[in-house]
């Protein structure tokens, strides 16, 4: 028998949605309008309300919020910008919400479009490099996502 404990990763945060909008749209209003429909009160921002959330439409741009005194914190960087089809996301916020440019987890939306709208897989992987009480966290940050989700999808069905 081996006496090395045995340690088993957290799943990846998997959701999957329809969203009654085409393709591009559903893409722009996901990677370019953000700050339309993410949740004001998921802020980073110390001192001040959250403005606008940014995604820079290019491999190794910035993810970050803006404040309304017109602050700016950092989310993570773009690792794949490949409209209407995928964004891959390198979320650098550590499990206290907290920025560090040495630390990410994977954020994957892949966008497939099926008779007029779009069907939207989206997962949050290596979540394990959370550290300890990651369980826990998953459960927050799945219940999050499905939220934010839900938010995006309204927006994106709006127009």
């Amino acid at each position: 028998m081996n006496d090395m404990a045995q340690r088993i990763a957290p799943a990846a945060i998997r959701k999957q949605i329809e969203v009654n909008a085409p393709i591009d749209r559903a893409f722009a209003v996901f990677a370019t309008r953000m700050g339309d429909w993410w949740h004001k009160e998921h802020s980073i921002a110390s001192g001040t309300s959250q403005k606008d959330v940014v995604i820079e439409p290019r491999a190794g741009g910035r993810w970050y919020e803006i404040g309304a005194d017109g602050s700016e914190h950092e989310w993570g960087k773009v690792r794949a910008y490949d409209p209407p089809r995928r964004l891959v996301l390198a979320w650098q916020l550590t499990r206290d919400f907290q920025y560090d440019p040495d630390f990410e987890t994977t954020v994957e939306v892949a966008f497939e479009e099926r008779d007029g709208k779009t069907i939207v897989r989206f997962e949050h992987r290596d979540l394990e490099r959370m550290g300890e009480g990651t369980v826990e966290l998953f459960e927050s940050m799945d219940g999050g996502w499905g939220m934010l989700l839900g938010l995006f999808k309204a927006e994106a069905e709006r127009g």
